[in-house]
C-alpha cells in the first residue's frame, strides 16, 4: 500500500543519513588523532635534542646499553646512582676523569672521587679508557634528556579535550540527537498509520490485509509424518554428536589460561627480547620436568629493570590492562629486594604459581628426552610462547596428539651414537632412509605408561 513505500523509503533515507554523519565524525576523529601524533613526534624530535653540547643521544644510548646499563640507570638509583643531571653536580673535566680510570681518581685523593666511593659502599667502577671525550658526551647527552611520559590515550583525551573546549561536537551528542529524532518519527509514522485506517474505515473504504490465511504452521508441521520423523533423526544425531564431544572434551584443558599471582609477559620477554626459553626452564634441558623458574632468575635480570620503558608501560595499560611496573613490583616484594638499597632484606614470601600443562599421573613424558636428544623446539608443543601475553595451553596434550607427532618426526640420528648403530637395520626394515619415532617404537604403550 502507499503508506507502507513510504514508510520503508523514509527509514532508508534516515538510515543512510547516519551512516554518513558517523564516518564523516570518524574521519574527523582519526584527523585530530594524525595531529597529535604528529605534534608528538615534533616533541620527540625536541626531546633527541643534546643535552650536552656536541653529544648525540643516539650514539650515546648505543654505548649507554652496552657499557653503562649494567650498573646504571638514567632516571633512578641500581648499582651506581642515577645519571641524570650528573652534569650538573660535576665538571665536565672532572666526568672524564672519573669514567676513564676512577680508581686512578680515588687513589690520587680527589676528594669528590672518595666521597662518591665511600657513599656507594666502595663498590669499583669499571675502567673505559677506551672512551673518548666525544663518546663520553654522546653517553652524557643521552641520560640528560627529560625523562619521556608514557602515552595514555593520546586520542580519546583530544576528543574529550576539544568537546570540552566547545571547538566541535562530540560523536555521541550527534547520534544521540539522531536517535531522538528517529525515534520520535517512528511515533510520528505509526499514529499516521493509525488516523488513516480510521479515516478509511469512516468513508467505508476497505483496507487490503495482506497476511495469508490458512493452518498454524505447528498444525501443518505434525500432519507431516515424515518431517516429524526427519526432525527427530537429526535432534537425536545433534544430540549424540555433541554429547560424544563433551565426554571426549573431559581433561582435556586446551586453551586453559589462568591469571598468575604475578603478571609474566612472555611477548615481552621470548618475543621482544629474544631471552631463550631455557634461560629460565633450565632443568628441561636434563630433567623429567621443565620446572619453575625460581624468582634468583628473576632478579639476574630485575635487579637493574626496575621500570619498563615509557612505551611498552602505555602499551601493557592500553592492549592489556597490566601495569608492568607494578608487577616488578610485587616480584621485588616476593624475593625481599629493596631498589633503593640495592640489598636483600632477608624476608621473602612464596609464589603461588598456577600450574597450566598438567598430564595425567598415568602418562610418563620426559622434557629432556624431547627437548635434548630429540632437539625438539618449545613452541612445538607449547605454541607460540613469544606472541602470548598471557601463558595458555596451546595444545590439547592428548594421547592421539602425542601419537600423530610420533609417526611423522623423524629421529635425528646425527650425533647419537646409540641411533647410529640401529639405523641401517631400522631404516632398511621399513624400506626408508629416516626413520620415525613410531618406528622406534615411541607408540608401544609402555614407553608412556607404566
Amino acid at each position: 500500500m502507499r503508506k507502507v513505500t513510504f514508510s520503508q523509503e523514509f527509514f532508508k533515507y534516515l538510515f543512510l543519513l547516519v551512516l554518513v554523519v558517523s564516518f564523516s565524525s570518524t574521519y574527523a576523529q582519526e584527523d585530530a588523532t594524525s595531529e597529535e601524533a604528529k605534534s608528538e613526534e615534533t616533541a620527540a624530535e625536541q626531546t633527541e635534542e643534546s643535552a650536552v653540547p656536541g653529544g648525540d643521544p643516539a650514539k650515546g644510548k648505543e654505548l649507554f646499553n652496552s657499557l653503562c646499563a649494567a650498573c646504571h640507570k638514567p632516571y633512578s638509583d641500581a648499582v651506581g646512582p642515577a645519571l641524570h643531571g650528573v652534569t650538573e653536580r660535576r665538571e665536565m673535566d672532572w666526568l672524564y676523569e672519573w669514567i676513564k680510570n676512577s680508581q686512578a681518581l680515588i687513589k690520587s685523593g680527589d676528594q669528590q672521587a672518595v666521597a662518591l666511593y665511600e657513599e656507594w659502599n666502595k663498590v669499583a667502577m669499571n675502567a673505559f679508557p677506551q672512551l673518548s671525550n666525544q663518546d663520553i658526551d654522546d653517553i652524557l647527552s643521552y641520560v640528560e634528556q627529560p625523562k619521556p611520559e608514557p602515552k595514555v590515550a593520546v586520542a580519546a583525551e583530544a576528543t574529550t579535550g576539544e568537546a570540552q573546549s566547545g571547538g566541535g561536537i562530540s560523536n555521541e551528542i550527534v547520534l544521540g540527537i539522531l536517535a531522538f529524532v528517529l525515534l520520535m518519527l517512528s511515533v510520528i509514522l505509526i499514529l499516521v498509520n493509525k488516523t488513516l485506517n480510521r479515516f478509511a474505515q469512516a468513508n467505508g473504504i476497505e483496507v487490503k490485509d495482506d497476511k495469508p490465511k490458512g493452518k498454524p504452521i505447528w498444525v501443518a508441521f505434525a500432519e507431516n509424518q515424515f518431517l516429524v520423523l526427519s526432525t527427530v533423526i537429526v535432534m537425536l544425531l545433534v544430540v549424540a554428536w555433541y554429547g560424544y564431544g563433551g565426554l571426549m572434551s573431559v581433561g582435556i584443558d586446551q586453551g586453559y589460561e589462568p591469571i598468575q599471582p604475578i603478571h609474566y609477559s612472555h611477548r615481552i620477554h621470548a618475543g621482544e627480547n629474544q631471552i631463550e626459553c631455557k634461560y629460565c626452564h633450565s632443568s628441561a634441558r636434563v630433567s623429567k620436568h621443565s620446572g619453575i623458574p625460581s624468582l634468583n632468575v628473576c632478579m639476574n635480570c630485575h635487579k637493574q629493570i626496575a621500570e619498563v620503558a615509557p612505551e611498552t608501560q602505555a602499551k601493557g595499560e592500553q592492549e592489556f590492562n597490566v601495569d608492568y611496573n607494578a608487577e616488578i613490583q610485587k616480584l621485588y616484594e616476593a624475593t625481599g629486594w629493596d631498589p633503593q638499597t640495592q640489598s636483600y632484606s632477608g624476608e621473602s614470601k612464596p609464589v603461588k604459581w598456577i600450574r597450566i600443562h598438567n598430564l595425567p599421573d598415568f602418562a610418563y613424558f620426559n622434557h629432556s628426552q624431547h627437548v635434548t636428544v630429540g632437539q625438539i623446539e618449545c613452541q612445538t608443543c607449547h605454541g607460540p610462547v613469544e606472541e602470548m601475553e598471557i601463558m595458555y595451553q596451546d595444545a590439547p596434550l592428548t594421547m592421539g596428539w602425542c601419537i600423530n607427532c610420533h609417526r611423522e618426526t623423524n629421529v635425528k640420528m646425527e650425533g647419537n651414537e646409540y641411533y647410529e648403530k640401529i639405523h641401517e637395520e631400522l631404516a632398511k626394515k621399513y624400506g626408508v632412509e629416516k626413520v620415525t619415532a613410531a618406528q622406534m617404537g615411541g607408540i608401544e604403550c609402555g614407553k608412556c605408561h607404566y
